[in-house]
């Protein structure tokens, strides 16, 4: 049974909760606002960005807007003009957005999609008036396009995976500058009526003076967006495009590498290959969209950073594929990461033997497909399919042949090449429905994913790969009180299936470690051929109100919880109980724009009743009258017991300690602006750890970019595991001697990026980035006692010894322990590398794009023996052997209907 006395959360921070709870303004009614589109009748728009031609004249502008930035509600200090014509098959958006007189207009360019410190205009439309969904179409004053989405009542987070095809045009004259829109209809999505009726706001963002102005305010302290917007009438007869879109492309590549032996037959540090494939984009009726890819190529996506994982649990990279990135927030709904779509196509899990072998790098997707959508009844469906090939590694063996049929045996070399399955063929499906309800106040959704793989029993695959896998659960959300409060929460399951040896895989991995001996309430069974597993939450918050927010959070996973198929968990077997409250400002004064003060407090169980560190935790954050902006924040953790640190032994005390750290900003809407941050930690066992990271970004007249991301960290780890060795007569700690050490560690990292825009459809983008790191264990030992982080430290305890090793036999520690020996891992590391990536991107014609790719990947070793990583270090990569890669890919839209 579990102890929850032993929470230990404080009684106050749960009293203030609760009041901030129960007291606040609940929202207010308003009076919707209304815009008129009006049709075409006569000459069709010349998309220029002039608004000379006649409709213009006879349409109906709207010029009502106000401040949300600085002074909310205020009148700015500029007019803004905005209307909207229609046809058959096109909405067009115009704008006049005057200046103040003798002022600088921001018009750097920038590629698409990425809308920088530039004066902007964004139209957002709620197509369904669902009072919930909203489609962003934005302009830049030097004419660069981007789009979102938003999938939930919110102003963030916005989705800019969308990619539509649709067009605009800027016009720049001396006291304003004119923007002109075309959006096809077939690029929306809106339920078939007659008369159409669509939620609209404008935003003008003009960063020069800091003035974010609105056609509809939203105000400051509520979380609202779309459930606030006017009302777009005007649009009748027209319909919902059952459009056909079809994406071919074709690629060429090649690989050159010096990480090769040149007895190594499968390669002379050359790879060249071409392929061709398609995408396809259909209409399914009025509501729906079918989107498939066949024989993917991903040629053009920006390569992962360096990093250096000690843990044991695996780093997980954000997804940059177009195919899984557009649209990818309805299937991750709040709750478990079900699917991380980076599964997909990942490397194969198993390996080739013998003196040299050819391995894949990555499975091959055959197809995917997925239908997304949003039915007139408010249900948001979406469902993906993907197919990956087997995959086959190659392995060869040079061996001596002893002929003996002669009279004297001859002695030969003999090579042979055997093929091995390294990934059986997988079929991967996610499914999701979303309900909404009270227009769009209470939504109810459910998502289900699955994962079968065609592998036999007696394959060698079937200890590394479930068979199958499946996954699952509901979700809700409840906003009452006019949005002010939301009781949200989740529930779920996983199943997988597999043989006996992978099932105990399974139990014994990070995720799980059932193999713990003095775990009560799991035990590891190596017959069982099944896993199943649970999840549940529930979060009840004050979401809106002038200045009090808060919230008490409950989750639960159980132990044999599992979503590693097709999605992501670190650990399961936990139960965390939590709470926090936010006072803030958002009402400007004599020297903040806004601030905010917030504390919260969490523990953690397993299911055996063990109790996991305690944090409290505690923050404020301002930005000042200038828009620069600051935040400072600390935590005090209270040590705890640990089921994860020995890697699958038993249970082990964690330090408490505290930690800290601080963020300045200058004015992000400053073309050169930057960001300064650090951070420290101390635990009581003399554990430190401090890093100092920044950012600065600055335009080099309109069309260059520069920007960089310095990283610096070093640290004194108290504890990091280094080994377990198995010693029968070691009965304290079960048989095994669990052996940690202190780590001394350095990082240093360089992320630079530098982009010239030709114009908004080309541009030329670098990125590179240097790394270096180092780490030394010293003062190694091993755990005395279970529930305890105390070191028997080998060469100080009575009775031992231990010596560094590196001869033909290895390089390792050397421990004595009276009359036992033992070999503990040699783990220090230096690691230097280097990441480039050069893209040229043209978009040669409407939704058609061309690519050329460099990609340059230097890494090894520096002889560093010290903790610490110098900043000169960083050049010793450019010294390494490395790899390029070389791409050209093109492909062409083809709007069939």
């Amino acid at each position: 049974m579990i102890d929850f006395s032993r929470c230990r959360l404080s009684a106050g921070t749960i009293v203030i909760v609760l009041v901030c709870l129960v007291t606040g303004a609940i929202g207010q009614e308003f009076e919707r606002k209304e815009m008129e589109a009006v049709r075409i009748n006569g000459t069709p728009i010349e998309l220029d960005g002039v608004l000379d031609e006649a409709a213009w004249k006879q349409a109906k502008f709207v010029s009502d807007f106000l401040q949300k930035e600085p002074d909310e509600n205020g009148q700015p200090q500029v007019r803004t003009e905005v209307a909207i014509l229609y046809d058959d098959n096109s909405l067009y958006i115009g704008g006049r957005m005057y200046t103040l007189e003798g002022e600088t207009l921001r018009a750097h360019l920038d590629r698409r999609d990425r809308q920088g410190p530039v004066e902007q205009l964004i139209v957002s439309l709620d197509t369904y008036l669902d009072r919930r969904t909203a489609y962003g179409f934005g302009i830049t004053a030097s004419g660069v396009r981007f789009d979102r989405t938003q999938k939930d009542d919110r102003e963030n987070p916005k989705d800019f995976s969308f990619d539509p095809v649709w067009e605009a045009q800027t016009s720049v004259n001396g006291d304003s500058w004119t923007a002109e829109m075309r959006i096809p209809f077939s690029q929306l999505r809106f339920i078939n009526q007659e008369e159409q009726v669509w939620g609209i706001n404008i935003n003008r963002w003009i960063p020069t003076r800091f003035e974010d102005i609105f056609w509809v305010v939203i105000p400051r302290g509520e979380q609202a967006w779309s459930s606030h917007f006017g009302n777009l009438v005007g649009i009748s007869g027209i319909e919902p495009a059952r459009r056909l879109e079809v994406l071919p492309y074709a690629a060429s590549d090649g690989s050159f590498t010096d990480w090769y032996d040149k007895d190594d037959p499968f390669t002379d540090g050359s790879d060249l290959a071409g392929r061709m494939g398609a995408d396809l984009k259909m209409g399914l009726g009025p509501n729906l969209t079918l989107e498939a890819t066949f024989n993917p190529d991903f040629g053009q996506v920006e390569a992962d950073p360096a990093v250096v994982n000690l843990s044991q649990y695996e780093t997980y990279f954000p997804e940059r594929r177009p195919f899984f990135t557009e649209g990818n927030e309805l299937f991750r709904p709040s709750g478990p990461d079900y699917f991380y779509s980076r599964r997909i196509g990942a490397a194969p899990h198993g390996w080739a033997d013998g003196d040299f072998t050819d391995q894949p790098d990555n499975t091959t997707i055959l197809g995917a497909s997925k239908i997304t959508g949003r039915l007139s009844s408010g249900t948001s469906i979406g469902i993906l399919s993907a197919v990956t090939a087997r995959e086959h590694a190659k392995g060869f063996f040079s061996y001596f042949e002893v002929d003996s049929s002669g009279p004297i045996p001859d002695t030969t070399w003999a090579d042979s090449t055997h093929k091995f399955e390294v990934e059986p063929p997988a079929f991967y499906n996610v499914a999701r429905v979303q309900q909404e309800l009270r227009n769009g106040a209470t939504t109810v959704g459910a998502i289900l994913t699955s994962t079968i793989r065609d592998v036999d029993n007696k394959s060698s695959l079937s200890s590394v790969v479930n068979k199958q896998a499946y996954s699952g659960g509901v979700d809700w959300r409840h906003r009452f009180a006019s949005n002010t409060y939301e009781f949200a929460g989740w529930a779920g399951f996983s199943h997988v299936r597999g043989s006996a040896e992978r099932i105990a895989n399974v139990q014994s991995n990070s995720t799980h470690y059932y193999q713990r001996p003095d775990a009560g309430h799991v035990s590891f069974d190596p017959t069982r051929t099944s896993l199943s597993g649970y999840t549940a939450s529930a979060h009840f918050s004050k979401i809106s109100g002038r200045h009090w927010v808060g919230g008490i959070d409950f989750d639960a996973e159980s132990p044999g919880f599992e979503l590693n198929d097709v999605g992501e968990l670190s650990s399961a077997d936990d139960i965390v109980l939590g709470s926090w409250v936010e006072y803030r400002e958002q009402t400007p004064g004599p020297l903040f724009r806004n601030y905010n003060f917030w504390t919260s407090v969490n523990t953690s169980w397993n299911f055996d009743g063990v109790q996991g560190q305690r944090h409290h935790n505690f923050g404020a954050h301002c930005t000042w009258l200038n828009n620069w902006g600051a935040s400072l924040s600390g935590a005090r953790h209270i040590g705890g017991l640990s089921d994860s640190r020995t890697r699958g032994g038993p249970l082990m005390a964690q330090e408490s300690g505290w930690s800290a750290s601080a963020w300045l900003n200058s004015n992000h809407a400053l073309a050169t602006n930057f960001g300064l941050g650090a951070s420290m930690y101390k635990d009581d066992l003399d554990g430190w750890d401090y890093s100092l990271n920044g950012n600065f970004s600055t335009r080099i007249g309109t069309r260059l970019q520069l920007s960089l991301y310095p990283r610096f960290s070093r640290s004194d780890g108290s504890r990091q595991w280094v080994d377990a060795i198995g010693d029968s007569t070691i009965t304290e700690t079960y048989g095994r001697r669990y052996v940690f050490a202190r780590i001394r560690q350095s990082s240093i990292s360089m992320q630079i990026r530098a982009n010239y825009f030709f114009t908004p459809d080309l541009s030329l983008e670098v990125y590179a980035q240097p790394f270096v790191a180092s780490g030394q264990y010293y003062d190694h030992g091993e755990l005395v006692r279970p529930e305890t982080n105390e070191l028997r430290t080998y060469g100080e305890a009575p009775g031992t010894t231990i010596q560094e090793i590196n001869d033909t036999t290895g390089h390792y520690y050397e421990v004595t322990d009276g009359t036992d020996t033992l070999n503990v891992r040699y783990r220090d590391y230096s690691r230097v590398s280097f990441r480039s990536n050069v893209v040229l991107r043209w978009e040669w014609s409407a939704g058609s794009i061309l690519y050329l790719v460099w990609q340059r990947n230097l890494a090894g070793s520096y002889d560093n023996r010290g903790y610490r990583a110098r900043p000169g270090d960083l050049f010793d990569a450019f010294g390494e052997d490395g790899s390029d890669f070389v791409a050209l890919k093109i492909s062409y839209w083809i709007p069939v209907t």
